[in-house]
């Protein structure tokens, strides 16, 4: 008998020569049949990472609004995955397209409105723009000024914004303070050191809004947004005049870059401004906390100093946080989420402070903003703003205008709202607004709704029925122009047929899911009651009634 050392033979040969020998070896009179090994089953589908609709909801909170498409990818490949894919993005800016519009009389705001809108809803850096618009509300400046004839320029601040979206607030913090549209807004670009003589003071605009508005606020608060109270039961004050003026005095000898000389300026819009030592004031300053700047430092390093004084309060953190998470999530977040976040800017796990990107990670992946318990919590949860429910609207129906332009320059005019165009370095409304009745009863808060009223609820409305009935994809007639940014309905009306399946599908773009079942039959009545035939009439009847609804204009 004959052994082979089977580590030597390949086992398709080997199993060949077993066959032979056990033939040879009177395996009996009838032939050895061997079965072939069964087939590998089949690859079970891949199941979502996300649901759909808990897809959607994250998206209405971190995007301008969410399509099928998007919706789909997120399930497909899980919220960390998705995270991952958007800060890897690269940022789309807004000034290079600004500047592809001629340089002429004819410039204006309205071409930047134009830049800002085809960005947000064609770009794919959604959530960069999403963050980029909510800093936009606490840094703000405002073509409501002289900054109306620089477009520009004002495209130039809001890619600072863009840029810094996932950045460290410190670096975003000072790239603000020396822009020259923040120097031209809140008159620091200019400010000159103390001269009696003259009767010259430092201005004390800046100083002032950089800490209420733009880092710490009113009143000391502990790392959970809670009011810090002093043995009165009284708030205590984050600062006072006196720390004022030490700001202002820091603040000193800033204006134009490149410029030959502090009375002969280059005018340069976009640049930061540079240090002109002879007009900043380097005598001692007093800052946050008794903070003290030395006397005989240059304007750059009192800057720093004072910037790294704000930088540093113990207020920035939860102070920042509260406001983002109104921004993105709810207007009414618990301590406990509010201390979340706000640790995490504090600390982001590896010892850096400041950290936006693992800000906006820990406000979006919060149990508080994830949990589907909250859908039930009537403290939970916004109204849109009404940019967003347009931004909504167009991006979930693809639209698109036949010039390849997103003209929707006179949303003031209809909401109350436009991208750098807040009536004041206040915004276009208080964090902490409380309209009358059961919100303000109940102690919360819900900004939003400071700009809403019977003239933009109707104006709005009225450009949402434009939108749907006279506002789709193939209109022609008088309604019909190149600029005309139009909806694609063509997958709702190949539902049209399907009352109940047209219904689910936009409660699911629109609503997150989140559609209450009176609603959804009252929807499928509406449409039954249309005749099968007139499938445009169903579609865009039933769009207009669910983006006119309650439940459509509020976020959960």
């Amino acid at each position: 008998m004959r052994f082979f050392n089977v580590t030597q033979i390949k086992t398709s040969a080997f199993i060949a020569i077993l066959l032979t020998y056990l033939s040879a070896c009177g395996g009996g009179s009838e032939e050895t049949e061997v079965d072939p090994p069964p087939p590998p089953p089949p690859p079970s589908p891949t199941e979502p990472l996300v649901s759909e609709k808990q897809s959607a909801r994250f998206l209405t909170q971190s995007t301008f609004g969410a399509n099928s498409e998007s919706i789909a990818h997120l399930s497909e490949i899980g919220y960390d995955a998705w995270l991952s894919e958007q800060f890897n993005l690269p940022a789309s800016l807004h000034r290079p397209l600004v500047e592809e519009y001629p340089d002429d009389d004819e410039l204006s705001q309205k071409h930047r409105y134009e830049v800002w809108w085809r960005t947000v809803l064609t770009h794919d850096d959604q959530l960069r723009q999403r963050i980029a618009w909510a800093l936009s509300q606490i840094f703000v400046v405002s073509d409501k000024s002289a900054l109306v004839l620089y477009p520009y320029a004002v495209a130039g601040y809001y890619d600072i914004l863009v840029q810094n979206a996932f950045g460290n607030y410190r670096d975003l913090l000072e790239e603000v303070t020396l822009s020259p549209m923040m120097g031209f807004y809140l008159s620091m670009l200019g400010n000159e050191k103390p001269n009696l003589e003259l009767n010259i003071r430092p201005d004390e605009n800046y100083a002032r809004e950089v800490m209420q508005l733009f880092s710490i606020g009113l009143v000391k608060l502990n790392t959970n947004g809670s009011v810090i109270l002093d043995s009165n039961n009284q708030p205590i004050p984050t600062y006072d005049q006196d720390v004022i003026k030490g700001f202002a005095h820091v603040f000193t000898g800033w204006s134009f870059a490149n410029g030959a000389s502090w009375y002969e300026p280059s005018f340069d819009l976009y640049n930061s401004m540079t240090a002109y030592e002879d007009f900043h004031d380097t005598g001692e300053k007093i800052l946050l906390d008794d903070f003290v700047i030395s006397a005989g430092g240059d304007a750059q390093s009192d800057l720093e100093s004072a910037l790294d004084n704000i930088f540093n309060h113990p207020n920035v953190g939860p102070f920042i946080a509260h406001q983002l998470i109104q921004r993105l999530v709810t207007s009414n977040p618990t301590a406990d989420y509010i201390e979340r976040v706000a640790s995490t800017f504090n600390d982001n796990g590896q010892g850096v402070r400041g950290d936006l990107k693992a800000v906006v990670t820990a406000i979006l992946m919060d149990d508080e903003a994830i949990t589907e318990t909250n859908l039930n919590n009537d403290n939970f949860g916004k109204l849109k703003e009404p940019l967003l429910r347009f931004s909504q609207m167009w991006r979930a129906f693809d639209a698109t205008a036949d010039s390849g332009k997103y003209f929707f320059d006179f949303s003031d005019y209809l909401t109350g709202q436009a991208p750098l165009s807040a009536p004041s370095v206040f915004n276009f409304y208080s964090p902490t607004f409380q309209p009358a009745g059961d919100i303000s009863d109940a102690d919360l808060v819900a900004p939003e709704f400071q700009i809403l009223n019977e003239s933009y609820i109707t104006h709005t409305l009225n450009w949402i029925a434009g939108s749907t009935y006279v506002g789709y994809k193939g209109l022609t007639g008088p309604d019909y122009n190149e600029d005309r940014i139009l909806i694609d309905i063509s997958a709702e009306r190949a539902l049209a047929s399907d009352p109940s399946a047209l219904v689910e599908h936009l409660d699911l773009l629109l609503l997150s899911g989140q559609m209450e079942d009176n609603m959804k039959t009252e929807l499928i009545a509406s449409i039954e009651v249309i005749p099968e035939s007139e499938d445009l009439f169903r579609v865009v009847n039933t769009l207009f009634l669910v983006l006119a609804s309650p439940q459509y204009s509020i976020q959960r």
